[in-house]
């Protein structure tokens, strides 16, 4: 039998999806084409890596003036960032564990190191999460990453946090280390907003030698952590006697 006019429309329209990626499936094609090409290898690729700066200006400015400071005597007790860990918990993975791989590939996007999954150590009926089932992501940064970041965050990141009014100075542990949330991982450069598919929080834990706390945010200062000037003090409990307004004639009280 030979083909009508309507079998030939078909067929052209069927090579027009074949050749523009073919509708919903071209979507998403469009879309991983992006990403390959925002994963493309930079200008500079080839050229040897620099130094980081803020270490040279850690051993070059903050390290005398900790010493000067505190009176050190011994160069291995003036503190200095250890490690820097970057945690990522995301319960909808419990149902979705597909989400998680998102994550993964944000914190590498971020950090430059890919990251590894955290599986839950214990089962909870009431969360219906299994012991050994992946719930979250954590990345453990040293040495010039670590400083790499560290600036990156310090003076790109903080600034972009909506209605940012300085860090506080009550979230050390007691031990020299510092720990702050974020709500959001748009506040990160490197993120493109069209290509995630939740917007989480993450928690970051920065690690120094230090065993106090002063001492670790004189660190964490001068390395341009900006920290609020006066904490919010608690107004103190003050009795109050309230004055009753003068009258003419004085009565005794009952």
């Amino acid at each position: 039998m030979g083909t009508t006019a309507k079998d030939e429309k078909k067929e052209e329209k069927k090579e027009e999806k074949k050749k523009s990626g073919g509708g919903k499936g071209g979507g998403g094609g469009g879309k991983k084409d992006r990403e390959k090409k925002s994963r493309g290898p930079h200008a500079g690729a080839a050229l040897p890596v620099p130094p980081p700066r803020l270490r040279a200006f850690y051993n070059e400015t903050v390290r005398p003036k900790l010493k000067e400071q505190f009176g050190f005597k011994n160069p291995h007790e003036i503190p200095a960032l250890e490690k820097i860990v970057i945690n990522v918990g995301l319960g909808e993975a419990i149902k979705q564990p597909k989400m998680l791989e998102g994550i993964v590939e944000e914190l590498s996007i971020i950090t430059g190191q890919h990251p590894v999954k955290k599986k839950a150590k214990k089962s909870i009926a009431n969360f219906g999460l299994r012991q050994g089932q992946e719930i979250g992501a954590a990345v453990t940064l040293r040495g010039a990453r670590m400083w790499e970041f560290f600036d990156r965050f310090v003076a790109v990141a903080i600034p972009r946090i909506r209605d940012f009014r300085g860090l506080s100075t009550r979230s050390f542990d007691g031990r020299g280390n510092y720990s702050l949330g974020l709500k959001e991982q748009m506040i990160f450069p490197e993120i493109n907003y069209d290509d995630i598919e939740m917007i989480h929080g993450m928690d970051i834990t920065l690690v120094t030698t230090a065993t106090r706390d002063d001492h670790a945010l004189a660190l964490l200062k001068e390395l341009g952590m900006p920290f609020k000037t006066t904490e919010d003090k608690r107004t103190p409990n003050i009795n109050i006697q309230r004055q009753l307004p003068k009258t003419g004639t004085n009565k005794a009280q009952v």
